[in-house]
């Protein structure tokens, strides 16, 4: 259900940017962190439901996602979670898809074991880039 959520911000933050500046928004391209867990069916279905009647009705969305990856700030080793797949449950992929911050708790740096890393990439939705045309 976040998705729609997402997706309602996501027409608004477009509609405000038509405001500003009086330009048409041909296409904008969508990041999606793999750590959010992001539906992405349910999302295109919302911006798609969402844009209709408004004046970014035309706008043409572009969902990337974007894998998440991890730096130690202790060893400053960098990993993916995609690394760690076999290693996470069901149910502790499903912790951090609800509450992304208690990776903390679940994930040690495969080097020296630390829990003290930070996500550089991979985390939250972000409107990445926008095509517009003069109006």
């Amino acid at each position: 259900m976040h998705e729609w959520a997402l997706a309602s911000s996501i027409i608004e933050a477009l509609r405000s940017l038509l405001k500003e500046h009086r330009r048409e928004i041909l296409s904008a391209r969508i990041v999606l962190g793999e750590l959010q867990s992001i539906d992405e069916e349910i999302l295109k279905y919302a911006l798609e439901n969402l844009k209709r009647g408004t004046e970014v009705e035309n706008v043409e969305f572009e969902l990337v996602k974007e894998e998440v990856e991890f730096k130690c700030r202790r060893c400053s080793n960098t990993w993916k979670l995609s690394d760690l797949r076999e290693e996470l449950s069901d149910d502790i992929r499903e912790s951090i898809h609800f509450i992304p911050e208690v990776v903390h708790s679940f994930i040690r740096c495969p080097r020296c074991g630390s829990r003290d890393f930070e996500v550089v990439r991979g985390r939250g939705l972000y409107i990445e880039s926008i095509v517009v045309r003069e109006k």
